[in-house]
This record gives structure tokens, C-alpha cells and sequence, in this order.
């Protein structure tokens, strides 16, 4: 993880390993971070074994337990990596307790999971965390037929500026030839080029490899089936037919606000709405993205995903956020010149982020900005009465002494008698010997006139307060 952002695993890597013995495992590498339960679920299904990596120095955290539970749920085994056991603070048997707190007994606990203690860092149990998988493996009898049109998974998808829309896939059956004709999702094209994941070409890749293929018309979603056919008019006309359904799907899924929403937002009086277009470089980390800004919606604050594609920022995203007082959000992606001068001239916000927790927590934070903000009432001062002077033409003047806190002019005012608010209002005037006074501290003396009301008597007391805002969290 030390090119991703933030030294977490940010997006789905496919890997195709060699073992000392020369047999093959392909590798997905998901992240572990919470935003990324949809990446993790896929990853479970095109997998035929999982290794859930645990650090020695932590617990078993929440994505861990939900990991655990995508795999069981695909009936996928489980080989457990008890990775960083190199650090000082590392304990092995305590997260081996806390997996037996989840149903899971590793085997040396009597249980029928695998386990394997591992440093990254140093390599020390990754040949034997590899030999325990391919024991799994054994088991399993995993076999794909190679002499067959290629069927596989679309892993992730980016668009690359000097090359185009690049899919990374697994094969699953099958044998996929540069020059194939292939279908992914609403997508088509030509294989125009297959690589490995250190770059080399290939012209061929049987089953159970991962490889980055060029030559579809677009970004394929992650979790799309791909499969090859013999012409390229029946791709095309599958991929129009699909497009189709996804177009009548999302306009069906498109939130109409109905009459009783209207009457619910009236109701509350402050409904908020944020309105987001978000990009990024590859499709699992906008779904990963926009799953976790749709869950910090509330009752008073909605957020709404009004687009959401790979690839850079660019003019059209601009005048969609602008026609819909939107926010853009870009996640790896940059604005392109055009964009970047066009959203200045609209006042568009461009927020660009690589990592993404950070992105999370700023659009709380602006969802915070958004909620009415609660008032709180502060006393800051109480005055008691002990002369009272009328005077023609000004009213009552009450000659008064500053107990505790101070009174401040511009301050509201409560007239207290016997424990009864008499009256609540402003200072008229505020007076220190004879000259105005903005603020008189605990311990002096000073004339008070009250606007609009002069029923003042010795032995009141008057109450200074004002009123703060304080902004509310979600």
C-alpha cells in the first residue's frame, strides 16, 4: 500500500503469484477500510479461497467480522493471515481469542479454520501461508475448462487518458485471445491489448488469471460478467439492450418528490438537500464513495448523487453542478483547464481528495454547516436595584449596583421580582456617574433605563443575558 494515498488499500489490485513448487494463485487484493463493503462483497464471490489479513497489534475490527461474514455467505473458506507479528506490541493469541468470540476456532484451537502467522515487512510464514492455501485449493478439486470462449468477472475499471477505457478482469473459464470480440455489462469492444499486472503484454490468458484488457467503448461496473461472442453486431446490439434497461432503471429509481415528502419537508421547515457529482479514477472507489455519502443522509439533510462516473472532471460536470447547485467531488481525478476555469465563473466548489475517509468526513463536516444551528441563552450578569429616580420626558432610572457578571448595553434584559420575570426587553440607556458606559463589571455602581418600561422598584433585579449559537453535530 505505500503508493496508495494514506497507506491504505484504496482499490481492488488483481495479482498473479508463482510458488516455489510453480503452481499459480491469482490474487484480489480489497481494502479493508469501511467504505469498502461493496468492493469486499464482490471480491468474495469471484474468489474461490479468502485470506482475511489480521494485524497482530489490533483487534478484530467490524470490517473484519463483515468480511468473515461476505466469505461465509459465498461459501468461500477462509485462511486466516495474522500479519505485523514482527512489531513489539504484537499479541497472536489475543486476536485468536477474539476470532472465537466471532464462531471462528482457528485449527491449533481445535477449530477447522487455517491460520498463519506472517510478517509482510520481513516475509517470515508467507511460503507457508501460501502452501496452506494451496492445501485449500487441493481440497476444493478447483478445475476450468481453457478450450472454451472466455467468461469472467469485470474486477475494476479506469479511464486512461493516452490509452482508454482499461477493465481489469478475471478469467474464470475459458481462454481470452487478443482480437476477441467481448461484452461487459452495457459495454463492447475488440481486445486490443491484454497485460499483466507488471505491465507486460500478453496475447493470451487461460482461467483463474487476472489481466488488464484494452478495447471496450466504456467503463464496464465492477462486478459485471463478461463473455465473448463471434460477431460484433451481437455485442453491440446485447450492449444497446442493456443500456437501455440501466437508462429505464435509473429513471425509475429516480427519487420524485411526492406529496407527502412535500408535507414532511414543510413540516420540518428546514429540510436540506446536498447535491453531489462525484468522479473518480476507478469504479469501485465511486461505489465505495457514494455508499458512504448516501448512509450520512438524515432527516433534515439528504444527500443526492446526481452523477457519479470515472474519468476527469470536465465541462459538462461543471455545467450539471451548476444547473443543480451541486458540489463536485473528485476522487484521484483532477479538473481538467476548461473545467477549472468554468467553475470559477459558475462559483462551483471543486473538492479533490485521495483518500477516503477524508472526503467522508468534510462532507459531514458541510453537511454540519447545513443544519440550523441551536440556540442557547447565556447569563452574563445580574444587577440589583436600590434607588429608583423618575425623571420627566426619560422615564424611570434605576440607580443600581452590579452583583456578580457584568452588564453589557447591547445585552438583552430580564426584570426579576421575587423570583418572577416581570418584564423582558433592552437597555435604553447605561450610565456610569453621568457618562454613557457600554459594559459595567461586578462591584460598581450604574444607572439603568429600560426601554419601554418603567414599573422599576428597589429590590428588583435585573438579568443580563444574550443569546449564543451553537453549531450542531450530526
Amino acid at each position: 500500500t505505500e503508493g496508495e494515498a494514506g497507506g491504505i488499500t484504496q482499490h481492488i489490485g488483481a495479482y498473479d503469484a508463482k510458488t516455489k513448487s510453480g503452481q499459480r494463485i491469482a490474487f484480489l487484493d480489497t481494502p479493508g477500510h469501511e467504505a469498502f463493503t461493496a468492493m469486499r462483497a464482490r471480491g468474495a464471490k469471484i474468489t474461490d479461497i479468502v485470506i482475511i489479513v489480521i494485524a497482530a497489534d489490533s483487534k478484530v475490527m467490524p470490517q473484519t467480522k463483515e468480511a468473515i461474514n461476505h466469505s461465509k455467505v459465498a461459501n468461500v473458506p477462509i485462511v486466516f493471515a495474522i500479519n505485523k507479528i514482527d512489531t513489539p506490541n504484537a499479541n497472536v493469541n489475543k486476536v485468536k481469542e477474539d476470532l472465537s468470540k466471532n464462531d471462528i476456532l482457528v485449527e491449533d484451537w481445535g477449530g477447522k479454520y487455517q491460520c498463519q502467522e506472517v510478517s509482510a515487512k520481513t516475509g517470515q510464514g508467507i511460503e507457508e501461508l501460501l502452501e496452506k492455501v494451496l492445501l485449500e485449493a487441493e481440497l476444493l478439486e478447483l478445475k476450468a475448462n481453457p478450450n472454451k470462449k472466455a467468461v469472467g468477472t469485470v474486477v475494476e475499471s479506469e479511464l486512461d487518458k493516452g490509452r482508454g477505457y482499461l477493465t481489469t478482469i478475471m478469467v474464470q473459464g475459458g481462454t481470452l485471445k487478443k482480437g476477441d470480440i467481448i461484452l461487459a455489462g452495457a459495454q463492447h469492444g475488440k481486445v486490443k491489448a491484454l497485460f499483466d499486472h507488471r505491465g507486460k503484454e500478453k496475447e493470451k490468458v487461460g482461467p483463474a488469471t487476472p489481466i488488464l484488457m484494452l478495447g471496450l467503448n466504456g467503463a464496464p461496473q465492477a462486478g459485471d460478467k463478461f463473455n465473448v461472442f463471434d460477431t460484433d453486431k451481437e455485442a453491440r446490439e446485447l450492449a444497446t439492450k442493456r443500456e437501455q434497461l440501466i437508462r429505464e432503471q435509473k429513471l425509475r429509481t429516480k427519487k420524485h418528490v411526492t406529496l407527502d415528502e412535500i408535507g414532511r419537508r414543510l413540516a420540518l421547515g428546514n429540510f436540506k438537500e446536498l447535491n453531489i457529482v462525484l468522479k473518480g479514477d476507478v469504479d469501485g472507489s465511486i461505489e465505495a464513495l457514494s455508499d458512504s455519502m448516501e448512509k450520512l443522509s438524515t432527516d433534515e439533510i439528504s444527500v443526492n448523487i446526481i452523477h457519479r462516473g470515472v474519468g476527469q472532471i470536465t465541462e459538462s460536470d461543471v455545467l450539471l453542478a451548476s444547473a443543480s447547485d451541486a458540489i463536485i467531488v473528485g476522487f484521484q481525478v483532477r479538473p481538467s483547464i476548461n473545467a477549472r476555469n468554468l467553475a470559477e465563473k459558475e462559483g462551483i466548489d471543486i473538492r479533490s481528495y485521495s483518500i477516503i475517509y477524508e472526503a467522508i468526513n468534510e462532507i459531514k463536516s458541510a453537511m454540519e454547516g447545513l443544519l440550523e444551528p441551536t440556540e442557547e441563552e447565556k447569563i452574563m450578569g445580574n444587577v440589583e436595584v436600590r434607588e429608583t429616580y423618575k425623571i420627566s420626558k426619560v422615564g424611570t432610572i434605576a440607580g443600581c449596583f452590579v452583583t456578580n457578571g457584568n452588564i453589557i448595553r447591547k445585552n438583552k434584559i430580564r426584570l426579576i421580582r421575587d423570583g418572577i420575570v416581570i418584564f423582558t426587553g433592552k437597555i435604553k440607556q447605561l450610565k456610569r456617574f453621568k457618562e454613557d458606559a457600554n459594559e459595567v463589571k461586578s462591584g460598581y455602581e450604574c444607572g439603568v433605563s429600560i426601554e419601554d418600561f418603567n414599573d422599576i422598584k428597589v429590590g428588583d433585579v435585573i438579568e443580563s443575558f444574550e443569546i449564543q449559537e451553537i453549531k450542531r453535530k450530526l
